[in-house]
């Protein structure tokens, strides 16, 4: 398939900027369908998912921690400069995006300051084509502690607030290393965990440190020529055993969301627990753990757009994203979500 193939128009209106007063008040679109693009679609309030969930099935929630990733400084010629981190690769280490008039050379060394006047340099190391490789004086996570900016995407036109610090992280954050949100889990409160616990499914757990290169455009028509960016993961053997468990009984496996779904099939494709993964899923990729997910509205041409029509079907998904601008769902990062089923191909 070509990038041509996932692109579809959205009014600016329903990019969702800010998050709805509280996290369940969000609506639902279930995806119900056999084939390829014969899907049924129900107009749904997030809570409804108590519905969607069965006793023996098993969520599984990325409890990555985002970091406030986004730094500024200035350069040695008095330029302006703003860093993001795209992945951390060591205590002192990590690979950034810049966005300056013209990039430092490697060798150089920049100046991060913060509204209290503090500074520290940061060493320009490394090129790789895409990101760049800084080095930290000090641990990268405490620095970005006093320095950082809570890094909202690019389609936010706001500047982080408060209210961002709360609800741009999911009630079960904990592990720190992520610069984006895994936003299908933003929608669970504690009140629905504990419903779900009630109804008698479980809950467990991956991390995936989402990388800034999640919103890096796809630029080659041809998908086999992209280059798809590397993330951290891990996979705790509760959890593996836990899914071995539910699929042993005629539970389903839920993944609440597209980065607790690629850490599940980078794990089945490489039996890998924990890595870096660039694992690229498009249409025609068999799912070896996954049956249901949990996911917000992605953008146009991009590759977690590719991942959901490779899971409910392309014609399924072009489909279901014109019944959601037609029925003006919120989009993206605080928009609101999907429940889709694997689509069964012969050989899976």
């Amino acid at each position: 398939m070509q990038l041509s193939d996932f692109n579809y128009n959205l009014p600016s209106r329903l990019i969702a900027q800010h998050p709805l007063a509280n996290r369940a008040d969000s609506r639902l679109l279930e995806v119900k369908a056999d084939g390829d693009s014969d899907a049924q679609f129900i107009d749904r309030q997030f809570r409804d998912i108590l519905s969607l969930i069965k006793p023996g099935d098993l969520l599984v929630f990325n409890d990555t921690k985002v970091i406030p990733a986004r730094l500024h400084g200035k350069k040695e010629t008095g330029g302006n400069i703003e860093m993001l981190i795209e992945r951390i690769s060591g205590d002192k280490q990590a690979w950034v995006q810049i966005r300056a008039s013209k990039v430092p050379k490697t060798g150089t060394t920049v100046h991060i300051h913060n509204k209290a006047g503090e500074t520290f340099p940061v060493e320009m190391i490394g090129y790789d084509g895409r990101f760049y490789e800084v080095r930290f004086p000090e641990s990268v996570f405490s620095l970005l502690e006093r320095f950082g900016e809570l890094p909202l995407p690019p389609y936010i036109e706001h500047q982080p607030d408060a209210q961002d610090a709360n609800r741009y992280q999911t009630v079960l954050a904990k592990n720190p290393g992520a610069v984006a949100a895994p936003t299908a889990g933003l929608h669970f409160d504690e009140a629905i965990l504990n419903q779900i616990r009630e109804l008698g499914a479980k809950q467990t757990s991956v991390t995936l440190h989402v990388g800034a290169g999640t919103f890096t455009p796809v630029r080659e028509e041809d998908l086999s020529k992209h280059q798809m960016h590397y993330e951290w993961f891990s996979i705790p053997e509760e959890t593996l055993e836990a899914i071995e468990e539910t699929h042993r009984k005629g539970g389903r496996v839920i993944a609440v969301g597209t980065t607790s779904l690629r850490a599940l099939e980078s794990y089945a494709s490489t039996h890998q627990k924990s890595g870096e993964t660039n694992l690229f899923i498009t249409p025609g990729y068999v799912f070896k753990i996954v049956d249901c997910l949990l996911t917000n509205f992605h953008l146009p041409k991009s590759t977690l757009l590719m991942l959901v029509s490779a899971f409910a079907g392309v014609g399924n998904i072009r489909n279901a994203y014109q019944h959601a601008i037609q029925n003006e769902y919120r989009f993206f990062s605080y928009g609101d979500a999907m429940f889709l089923s694997r689509l069964h191909h012969p050989n899976s």
